[in-house]
C-alpha cells in the first residue's frame, strides 16, 4: 500500500484485498474509481487507524503525533480544576473558569499556541 497527503487529503493507492476491505469497513475513506485510489481528509481518527493496520510514512507520521498531542493537551485543559489564561484575552470583564478553559482549547485547537508551548510554560 502506498500513501500521500495532497492538500489536506489522505490518498491511497494499491491496497491489497484485505487492506481494502479493512478500509471499506471504516467508512471514512471514499474510493475513486478513475484514479483507482481512496482519498479523504485528513483526522486523527483516520491517520489512527491507518498506523493500527500499516506502517505509516515519517512525514505523515509526523503529523499523526502532532494531532495526538494537540488533542492530548486540549483534553487535559478540559478538565483543569483552576485554568490559567495562557495569553491576556481582549476582554473587559474577568472571564469564568469555563471560558477561560475554553479560549485556552480554541488556541490549542486552531494552532496559535502548540502543546508543547503550554507544558514548557507549566500552564
Amino acid at each position: 500500500m502506498k500513501m500521500a497527503l495532497h492538500n489536506g487529503a489522505i490518498k491511497i493507492i494499491e491496497a491489497d484485498n484485505t487492506q481494502s476491505a479493512i478500509i471499506k469497513s471504516w467508512g471514512k475513506m471514499r474510493y475513486v474509481r478513475a484514479k483507482q485510489m481512496y482519498e479523504a481528509p485528513v483526522s486523527a481518527d483516520l491517520l489512527n487507524r491507518l498506523a493500527s493496520l500499516v506502517r505509516l510514512p515519517e512525514s505523515i507520521e509526523a503529523i499523526r503525533r502532532e494531532m495526538n498531542a494537540t488533542q492530548e493537551a486540549i483534553d487535559r485543559e478540559r478538565i483543569r480544576k483552576d485554568p490559567k489564561p495562557f495569553c491576556r484575552y481582549p476582554v473587559k470583564k474577568t472571564l469564568y473558569q469555563h471560558q477561560v478553559r475554553a479560549a485556552n482549547m480554541a488556541l490549542l485547537a486552531f494552532g496559535i499556541i502548540k502543546p508543547g508551548e503550554v507544558a514548557e510554560n507549566g500552564k
